[in-house]
């Protein structure tokens, strides 16, 4: 049991650090804008994020990719990051977290 505590807590410490990233078009980090739909990390360290992006095609999808496997690498004890992009549900404003 001891490692799927240790696995939740491993995707949350990642699911703060990727409120660092800001979507370069809504000034806002992809947390708070509900682009992230999962975070799963295995008892060896890999981590799995399924994310969306505002719109398909969206020209920052790259960066953020980029930005959100460099961030969920930092963090300490994950080892490999596998950053995958759905349109499955379709992104909508009402997933965006309220302050």
């Amino acid at each position: 049991m001891p490692d799927t505590l240790e696995q939740t807590n491993l995707a949350e410490q990642v699911r703060q650090q990727l409120s660092m990233v800001i979507d370069p078009e809504m000034g806002r980090s992809v947390v708070e804008m509900g682009l992230i739909y999962l975070i799963e990390v295995t008892a060896g360290g890999d981590a799995h994020i399924l994310m969306t992006t505002t719109t398909k095609g969206c020209p920052a999808s790259a960066f953020l990719r980029e930005a959100i496997q460099a961030c969920a690498a930092s963090v300490h004890g994950v080892k490999e990051v596998d950053v995958e992009l759905t349109y499955n549900p379709p992104w909508n404003p009402s997933m965006m977290m309220t302050p």
